[in-house]
C-alpha cells in the first residue's frame, strides 16, 4: 500500500509499505478515504520528537471498513467509520472512566495511545491507502447515512473537533461566559466554534496570522491580533478590564513571540494575565517532557519559566491534557448530522495522498491560507484552496 512514511526532519515520502491486515480478533481493517495533517505532527516532522525513521504517519482518519476480526460484533464490513485518535482497550480503569486518552494497556509503560505518533505506542499511522484498527467495536465511531456527502465534516471528529471542544471543558465554558482563546490554529478555531455551540457570550481569538483570525471571525470570535499590540491589553479592553471568564490554551510548547521567536511560556503566562481572578484556564495545546532540540534551557527539560506568584493570587484553576475523544465524538457528530456544527469550513486545501510531502512543506512554513489540509488517498485533487 502506499503511505506518508517519516524518513527523517522534513524528510517525508509517499512510499510502498506492507498492507496494513487483522493481526487480533478483536482488529478491524479500514481503506482510508479521507485523514488529515495536524499541526502536532509537524512537532515530529522537524525532528523535534524521537519519531523512528520509517514510520507512518497519520492520526486523524476516517475510511470504509473492509474486513473484521472474528471477535468483532458490533462493526460491520461497509460502515463508514470515524477514528478517535486515540486508541483504547476499552476495558482498563481509565478507558471505563472515559479517559480514553490515558488508557493503561495500548501502551506499556505510558497512559495513553495513538497512531501514527511519536511515545504513543508502535501503530501505525492513517496518511495511507489502509489503516489497522485494534478492538475495533470501542474504537470505531459508526457515521450516519450521511457520511459520504459530509466526510469534510465527519473526518474532524478524529481529534481537532474533540480537543477543540475539550478546551472549552478544561476551562468549565458555560452559557454567557466570555472566552479567550490563544491560537487561530485548527485547534483554536475548534475550540472558538465549541465555545460558540455552548453559548458563550464573547470569543476572543489570539493569533497574528490575519488569514487564521478571518476564519476566527467567521465563527463568530473577536480577532485579537497580538502583532499589533499586547494580546493582554486588548482582552482586558474587550472585558472592561476584569479580564476574561475562562482562557484556553491551544498552540503548546512551540508558541512564538510577534518576532517569530519560541518561547514556550508565552501563551500560559499571557493567559494567567487575561484571565479574570477566580478564572478558569484549559490546556490542550502539546507540551512535552523533553524538547532536547530547544534553544531554551528550561524547555530542553520539559520546564518552562511560570508566573505561578500570580496564578496563585488570582485563585485561578488550569486542567491539562489530550482530549478523550470518545467522550465527546458522538454527540459532535450528532451535531454535524442536524447541521448545528461545520467544522470543515477550516478546510483550505484537500489534496491526494501523493502530495503530502509538498503540502507538509507548506503547512510548516505556516504559508499564508495553509490553515487545514485533508488528503484523500486515491483521489488527486490539485490544490483545491478555498479563498480566505
Amino acid at each position: 500500500m502506499k503511505a506518508l512514511v517519516y524518513y527523517g526532519p522534513r524528510d517525508v515520502r509517499v512510499s510502498e509499505m506492507p498492507d496494513a491486515r487483522i493481526e487480533h480478533p478483536a482488529d478491524v481493517l479500514v481503506k482510508i478515504t479521507i485523514t488529515n495533517i495536524c499541526g502536532s505532527d509537524l512537532h515530529m516532522y522537524e525532528g523535534r520528537t524521537n519519531m523512528e525513521p520509517g514510520r507512518i504517519f497519520g492520526h486523524e482518519n476516517m475510511g470504509e471498513v473492509i474486513e473484521v476480526g472474528k471477535s468483532v460484533s458490533q462493526i460491520k464490513v461497509g460502515d463508514m467509520v470515524c477514528l478517535p485518535f486515540n486508541i483504547g482497550c476499552g476495558h482498563c480503569t481509565n478507558c471505563e472512566s472515559g479517559y480514553t486518552g490515558f488508557c493503561l494497556t495500548m501502551n506499556p509503560g505510558m497512559a495513553g495511545a495513538a497512531y501514527g505518533f511519536a511515545g504513543m505506542g508502535p501503530y501505525s499511522g492513517g496518511q495511507a491507502e489502509y489503516l489497522r484498527v485494534p478492538y475495533g467495536d470501542f474504537n470505531c465511531l459508526k457515521l450516519p447515512e450521511d457520511a459520504n456527502e459530509k466526510e469534510n465534516d465527519y473526518v474532524m471528529l478524529s481529534d481537532i473537533f474533540p480537543t477543540g471542544y475539550h478546551a472549552t471543558e478544561l476551562a468549565c465554558v458555560q452559557p454567557g461566559d466570555s472566552v479567550v482563546i490563544y491560537g487561530a490554529g485548527p485547534v483554536g478555531l475548534m475550540a472558538a466554534h465549541s465555545a460558540a455551540i455552548k453559548g458563550a457570550g464573547k470569543i476572543m481569538v489570539v493569533d497574528n496570522h490575519k488569514d487564521r483570525l478571518k476564519l476566527a471571525e467567521e465563527f463568530g470570535a473577536i480577532a485579537i491580533d497580538f502583532s499589533k499590540g499586547s494580546a493582554v491589553d486588548q482582552v482586558l479592553e474587550h472585558t472592561d478590564g476584569m479580564g476574561a471568564d475562562k482562557g484556553c490554551e491551544c498552540v503548546g510548547y512551540q508558541c512564538c513571540d510577534k518576532h517569530g521567536v519560541e518561547h514556550s511560556n508565552i501563551t500560559m503566562n499571557e493567559l494567567v494575565q487575561a484571565v479574570k481572578a477566580t478564572g478558569k484556564i484549559g490546556v490542550v495545546g502539546v507540551f512535552v517532557p523533553k524538547d532536547p532540540k530547544s534553544k531554551d534551557a528550561l524547555q530542553k527539560i520539559g520546564h518552562m519559566d511560570f508566573d505561578f506568584g500570580t496564578f496563585w493570587m488570582k485563585g485561578q484553576s488550569i486542567a491539562t491534557g489530550q482530549s478523550n475523544v470518545k467522550s465527546y465524538n458522538r454527540q459532535l457528530c450528532s451535531l454535524i448530522s442536524a447541521g448545528k456544527a461545520n467544522p470543515a469550513k477550516i478546510i483550505s486545501h484537500e489534496l491526494s495522498l501523493d502530495e503530502a510531502p509538498d503540502a507538509y512543506a507548506h503547512f510548516d512554513a505556516r504559508d499564508k491560507g495553509w490553515t487545514k489540509v485533508i488528503l484523500k488517498p486515491g483521489k488527486v485533487k490539485k490544490n483545491l484552496k478555498k479563498s480566505l
